[in-house]
């Protein structure tokens, strides 16, 4: 399988991303830079995290304006995996592609510390090898991971199923402690209707290494590729959140 990882002016991250993806899942991996018209025929796109054109205006506000990011735009209407990462998350919002926005985190202070996440949904092409309800320990870092949409959003996205990882404790419980930035419905990680997108704020690429304290990420990375494969085997999918 080969991997995408989009380079903007300010991301931090896409050397973590890389080499998670090459040396430790031992996939082709390549970079993208964002005036890119060539996605090289990747099977799946990583927008990393970092501070894009230095977060001006708004995380992620300019970024979307990237030559690449039609080229994203046009893979993602064709079904194409993609997972924004922190960041990322935050430029795929801002680009449309999942709803919502973020806001500041609520004590108004920048986070880098580990989190507990919980998987809501495990039938999806980035969670599908991890259990429902298991427990995962991901780092974060931002300073706007605060997820809001409106009462119509989140009531869709909780009828969807399409909220896929949640803030909770190390017993898998909601508590308002746990819920570090204040993100709506405790809201870590989320697709898209149609499966294909996953923007998530905590960083798998950090966790994905004993060495690092956890290996927790590579449920992420490791799904994707599950998907991957499957997809090789059996086409056309009738949708991807229900292909597990």
């Amino acid at each position: 399988m080969k991997f995408g990882v989009v380079v903007f002016p300010g991301s931090n991250c896409d050397y973590d991303a890389y080499h998670v993806l090459k040396n430790v899942i031992s996939q082709e991996t390549v970079f993208l830079w964002h005036k890119d018209r060539d996605l090289q025929n990747v099977d799946c796109l990583v927008l990393p995290g970092g501070f894009s054109y230095g977060d001006y205006l708004r995380s992620g506000a300019i970024a979307r304006f990237s030559p690449i990011m039609s080229e994203v735009k046009k893979f993602a209407a064709t079904g194409g995996l993609i997972i924004g990462i922190c960041n990322g998350f935050q430029i795929l919002l801002e680009a449309g592609l999942l709803p919502g926005a973020m806001l500041r985190n609520k004590n108004l202070k920048f986070l880098c510390q580990h989190v507990w996440v919980k998987i809501e949904n495990n039938q999806t092409a980035f969670s599908n090898s991890g259990q429902m309800g298991q427990v995962l320990k991901i780092p974060i870092a931002h300073f706007d991971g605060n997820y809001y949409a409106p009462p119509r959003v989140l009531a869709e996205l909780e009828k969807n199923k399409q909220i896929v990882f949640r803030y909770c404790n190390e017993n898998g419980n909601l508590t308002e402690e746990a819920n570090v930035n204040g993100s709506a419905n405790h809201i870590a990680g989320l697709i898209n209707r149609e499966g294909n997108i996953l923007g998530m704020m905590p960083h798998p690429e950090r966790a994905s290494e004993k060495i690092l304290g956890s290996e927790d990420g590579k449920v992420i990375f490791n799904s994707i590729i599950n998907y991957l494969e499957k997809k090789a085997v059996i086409s056309p999918l009738p949708s991807l959140i229900e292909t597990f």
